[in-house]
C-alpha cells in the first residue's frame, strides 16, 4: 500500500499551449506499470478551458464543482453539473472547460498508450466556445 499525502504534490498552470485562460492542475495518481491510469483535477476559471485534443484510449471525467461546458467534435456544446461522468471514446476530438461565467472542476482519468496519454491539437476559438 502507498498513500500520497494531500499537499505533498505541487499544483501547477495549465499550459498555454493546451490551455486558454487560467488553470490549475493538481496530479492525484499516476500508476506504476502494468497498471496505466493517471489522473488529475483540473480546476478552470470562468472562460478557461482546453484546446482540442484526443485521448489514444479515451477519457473519463467526473466533474466535482461549479459549471461546464464539453464538446465533442462536430457537435453542440453540452453543459456539465457537479456528479456528471463524461466519458470521451479514444481517438474523439474534443474539449472541456469552465462556463464564460463559472469556474469548474473535474478529475480528468485516462490511461497510457505507448507513455502517451493525450494528443494536443488547436485553441478552441471563441466562437467555438461562445456558441
Amino acid at each position: 500500500m502507498e498513500i500520497t499525502r494531500n499537499g505533498s504534490r505541487p499544483s501547477s498552470k495549465g499550459p498555454a499551449d493546451w490551455f486558454t485562460g487560467a488553470v490549475r492542475i493538481d496530479a492525484l495518481f499516476q500508476s506504476r506499470p502494468p497498471a496505466r491510469a493517471v489522473a488529475a483535477s483540473v480546476t478552470f476559471e470562468p472562460g478557461a478551458r482546453t484546446a482540442w485534443h484526443t485521448h489514444p484510449l479515451g477519457q473519463t471525467l467526473v466533474v466535482t464543482s461549479g459549471l461546464g461546458w464539453a464538446q465533442r467534435w462536430g457537435e453542440p456544446v453540452e453543459e456539465i453539473r457537479p456528479g456528471d461522468v463524461v466519458w470521451f471514446p479514444p481517438g474523439e476530438k474534443h474539449w472541456h472547460g469552465a462556463t464564460a461565467t463559472t469556474a469548474m472542476t473535474h478529475i480528468a482519468i485516462q490511461e497510457a498508450l505507448d507513455g502517451k496519454v493525450v494528443e494536443w491539437m488547436e485553441p478552441v476559438a471563441d466562437t467555438q466556445y461562445g456558441r
